[in-house]
């Protein structure tokens, strides 16, 4: 007879005394292979910011710089990193509204043209930092990381994770994508943009209205979200495949989004009794409204001494081309998404390229460009072919090596 026996032991199968430690870890492990959104994104952020942040320190060590300091460039070069992602450029306009307020009048270059949404963000983190710098690019790369977590949802919803995966790539590997660590305002609409658009097509429309609002806070082309949010309503509504139809109260959230640029008028009118104040500063950068055609116009006038010797002389305006070009491109993949009826997605590239366009300058829109998230979602569903895919990755490794070394060191990129 067995001895220290229960009468309940014969009714009970007890288990191993690992096993529930075992099934814990199995249950974490699946969890975590199937939240591929998650260590995708991670991991594909983490992977491209190192070599990044690579490029930008032999860039600095190994190229002379090109010219010295610009007057609003507000960190000596203690540290490289530090100095290359946060004290060139505009990052020092955003640093000196967190150190220093809005500034409207008495400078060449006002930074009442930048939006609020940036700095505020910096000044909620600084007390995490103690200073204005590092808060930035907390601020900025915590934000591409939250973006790129959402974008990667918002297409494996639609598309599946093959194209998820591709669309994350292109995306932080684009020639510009190294703005979205450095202290600029991309990487937050990046952020606002994509949450819009993913909050509207999960149903979930007040959120796409508070990520809306978050976008016309960030910068003026933030109201590109509202016509992107009312077609999106109105493809859902209308969808015959669709299980969801939103009701017309959705429509609050693209009526609501403007508040963010409305607001900042509104401080605007109350600090410096001009609501437009960050129009009139953009003067000072030489951006004026015109017409597209007036803009190309200038960039296709024939130089005096004929295109072939301007070429050869090195006088034509190869930043101008670029930009150009990069436009034509984003210009054409918005058309396609337009001509496959992805209504929301083509109005939001073709407007996101053509107001910029309308400023009177070509310079920047290459960075302009890089927010615009759904031509990367169609560029990622043609990436299934393996020679396209290798060619858009070399390009864009290319070019993202070419300026983020020639921006560490002080020359205009975008």
């Amino acid at each position: 007879m067995l001895k220290d026996s229960h009468p309940l032991d014969s009714q009970i199968d007890l288990p191993p005394a690992t096993a529930r430690p075992a099934t814990v870890l199995h249950d974490w492990a699946g969890a975590l292979v199937a939240a591929r959104w998650l260590w995708v994104s991670g991991s594909v952020f983490l992977i491209t910011r190192l070599g990044i942040a690579l490029v930008a320190y032999l860039g600095w060590v190994l190229f002379p710089a090109a010219t010295d300091p610009a007057p609003y460039h507000l960190r000596p070069p203690d540290n490289i990193l530090l100095d290359v992602f946060g004290s060139r450029w505009d990052t020092g306009f955003y640093v000196s509204i967190v150190e220093e307020g809005y500034i409207a009048e008495g400078m060449p270059l006002p930074s009442v043209a930048f939006f609020p949404l940036m700095p505020l963000l910096m000044r909620v983190a600084l007390p995490l930092t103690g200073d204005a710098v590092t808060a930035g690019m907390l601020v900025a790369n915590v934000a591409l990381l939250f973006a790129i977590m959402l974008f990667y949802r918002l297409v494996d919803m639609q598309w599946g994770p093959k194209v998820a995966d591709r669309a994350v790539w292109y995306l932080l590997i684009f020639p510009t994508a190294f703005f979205g660590s450095a202290i600029y305002s991309e990487s937050v609409f990046l952020l606002c943009a994509i949450g819009a658009l993913y909050f509207a097509r999960k149903g979930k429309w007040w959120l796409a209205a508070l990520f809306g609002v978050g976008a016309t806070a960030t910068r003026f082309v933030g109201l590109i979200v509202v016509p992107m949010l009312i077609m999106e309503w109105w493809q859902q509504r209308v969808s015959e495949t669709s299980t969801y139809r939103p009701g017309y109260r959705a429509l609050l959230a693209p009526l609501l989004a403007p508040l963010g640029t409305a607001s900042f008028m509104l401080y605007l009118w109350r600090r410096f009794q001009d609501p437009l104040a960050f129009i009139n500063a953009s003067e000072a950068w030489g951006r004026v409204p015109q017409s597209v055609v007036e803009t190309l116009t200038t960039l296709l006038t024939r130089p005096d001494q004929g295109w072939l010797t301007a070429i050869l002389n090195g006088q034509v305006h190869v930043n101008d081309w670029f930009d150009f070009l990069i436009v034509l491109i984003f210009l054409a993949l918005g058309f396609v998404l337009l001509y496959q009826h992805r209504w929301s997605e083509g109005i939001f590239v073709w407007m996101g390229a053509l107001i910029p366009l309308s400023s009177g300058l070509l310079m920047s829109q290459r960075r302009y460009v890089w927010v615009l998230f759904p031509a990367f979602i169609l560029l990622a569903q043609w990436g299934k072919h393996p020679w396209l895919d290798r060619l858009i990755t070399t390009l864009f490794l290319v070019g993202l090596a070419l300026f983020t070394a020639l921006f560490a060191n002080g020359y205009w990129v975008a």
